[in-house]
């Protein structure tokens, strides 16, 4: 398939700019793909849909407080940092994206907070927008991370054009995550409330949790019409025996076996064996899905709206079939979603 088919028009006014004000009350549109039904729901009436056994796969990420902002040495000059990923703990090297851009060139200095502690040279241009930077700063590696994490802001994404507010630091933030890394939320993630995870809990659906750290990567726009020639960023993954032996067991018992958000669904297909089960991992993926694909780990999945020609909506399309997509979109659109990170949830089973 090419980019071109995955266009759509998309008003702006749909973008959520907040989340729903309860986590598991947002809407939730339901594809079933055998049946090629639509229904409208809300995200807490995802219970009926799972039974005893059932195993819902979840990215147990832990966004960080990744946006800084600092001025550069001389000019004052504001400049926003959004910090990647660390490359060297000893040397407290990160690779980051700088803007405005051009302002910031090799050798420059940038200093963070009011009393200047924190200060950031650049080492190394690596994209148009893309910094090598080396921290400065006077304590113990455990003493800057908390500077880091006092100074930054979370990073929502661009297109939310309000200021942060207090309740983005805890709503931004799924509540099952525990292993810091993401960039961005597994956004899929934000609808499950404490109440919504204990009733499935009792209900006796199993939860295998994964991590895959989430980078900006998952947003570049494609460029190319031949998807076929895209490279998606590298992403940090982890897989463990727990997880594994959860899903597995649940495939032999031919349960149903729900990837919860394109995060979770590219790390468990970034781990197949030759027999389409889990394996366990701890490394890196790449992988880009796009439609046609064969899915080989989960039979179900939750994901929330994605704008025009992201890699998220050709996942979504590589799951439940384009043309369905297409039709639930158009649906989703009449019917005034709310898309993106904030947005709603489709469930396709």
């Amino acid at each position: 398939m090419k980019l071109s088919h995955f266009g759509f028009n998309l008003p702006e006014e749909l973008l959520a700019e907040h989340p729903a004000e309860n986590r598991d009350e947002s809407r939730l549109m339901v594809l079933d793909r055998a049946k090629q039904t639509i229904e409208h729901k809300q995200f807490k009436d995802l219970i009926e849909y799972f039974n005893e056994d059932d195993v819902m796969i979840l990215n147990d990420t832990k966004v960080f407080p990744a946006r800084l902002y600092g001025n550069k040495e001389k000019t004052g000059a504001r400049i926003e940092v959004f910090l990647l990923r660390e490359l060297n703990e000893e040397q407290r090297l990160w690779d980051v994206l700088v803007d405005p851009a051009r302002k910031i060139r090799i050798g420059n200095k940038l200093y963070f907070g009011d009393d200047d502690t924190l200060v950031a040279e650049v080492i190394d241009n690596t994209t148009s927008r893309g910094r090598t930077l080396r921290f400065l700063y006077d304590g113990s590696y455990t003493e800057f991370r908390r500077k880091l994490t006092e100074l930054g802001e979370t990073p929502l994404p661009k297109y939310i054009k309000r200021e942060v507010e207090p309740e983005d630091e805890d709503r931004y933030q799924t509540i099952f995550a525990e292993k810091e890394g993401a960039v961005a939320a597994p956004t899929a993630g934000l609808h499950f409330s404490k109440h919504l995870l204990k009733r499935l809990e009792i209900k006796g659906v199993e939860f295998a949790k994964v991590t895959l750290h989430v980078g900006l990567g998952t947003f570049n726009p494609v460029e190319v019409e031949d998807l076929s020639k895209h490279k998606m960023d590298s992403e940090e993954l982890f897989i463990g025996p727990e997880a594994v032996k959860t899903v597995n067991t649940a495939i032999e018992n031919k349960r149903r076996v729900c990837a919860v958000g394109t995060t979770s669904m590219r790390a468990i297909e970034s781990a197949v064996s030759s027999n389409g089960r889990l394996n366990e991992m701890s490394g890196w993926t790449n992988k880009f899905i796009f439609p046609p694909y064969d899915f080989s780990i989960a039979n179900c999945m939750i994901t929330n709206f994605h704008t025009p020609k992201s890699t998220l909506l050709m996942m979504a399309s590589a799951f439940a079939g384009h043309d369905f997509i297409k039709r639930a979109y158009e649906e989703a659109v009449k019917e005034k979603y709310k898309f993106y990170s904030y947005g709603d949830a489709m469930l396709i089973i």
